[in-house]
């Protein structure tokens, strides 16, 4: 499980339209283009967030493609094969954001499984940290998908349940950038405990 509260800033790539959800809610449906870049800033990928929004259609019209607006809400991520989707459940809009600079930036809530290692560092000042891989799994049919996000830890600690195929939860600062032409997911966490799943 990976859900982030985040601001989204970008342009509207796709007109607004209603949809009417499964219990009758209705919503208007677009998509937003975001501009994402490498973490030493060299280059760029834009990416598209589908975005859904409780209301109807009588806003339709500020919703034009090509408008630059400012969303908060919840962002989760679907991945199929090396397809990687963004979907965001808006709380709010703003149609006149006083930031023009496109961005994705905001909290992880990580359920999952740590990978194959995990990596004690110190820095140039003496202070360790941690680095390591983990997997959120999502059933699609019978097919199993694996995100993986990149964590980095600023603390001594390293509790015993951080090992590989361990099982944990994080709440940290969604770090969102571009490698190598695909998009990566990083994480610096401020809260870490053990997962205990609950499947009974």
């Amino acid at each position: 499980m990976i859900k982030c509260n985040v601001t989204v800033n970008g342009v509207i790539s796709r007109a607004a339209s209603v949809r009417t959800g499964k219990e009758g809610k209705v919503y208007i449906s677009f998509a937003v283009k975001v501009n994402v870049s490498s973490k030493d800033g060299g280059s760029c990928k834009a990416v598209e967030v589908s975005v859904l929004q409780e209301g109807d259609g009588n806003e339709l019209a500020q919703y034009s493609s090509g408008t630059r607006v400012e969303l908060k809400g919840s962002l989760t991520f679907r991945k199929r094969e090396s397809n990687f989707y963004f979907n965001f459940h808006a709380d709010s809009v703003d149609f006149s954001p006083a930031n023009n600079q496109d961005g994705i930036a905001g909290s992880m809530e990580f359920k999952g499984t740590v990978g194959k290692q995990v990596d004690e560092k110190t820095d140039k000042k003496g202070r360790q940290y941690l680095i390591f891989s983990a997997f959120s799994t999502e059933k699609d049919g019978d097919v199993f998908e694996y995100t993986w996000v990149r964590f980095i830890r600023f603390a001594p600690e390293h509790e015993a349940f951080l090992v590989p195929k361990g099982k944990i939860h994080i709440h940290g600062t969604l770090e969102l950038s571009i490698y190598q032409d695909k998009i990566n997911l990083g994480c610096r966490v401020e809260e870490i405990s053990e997962w205990v799943r609950q499947d009974a």
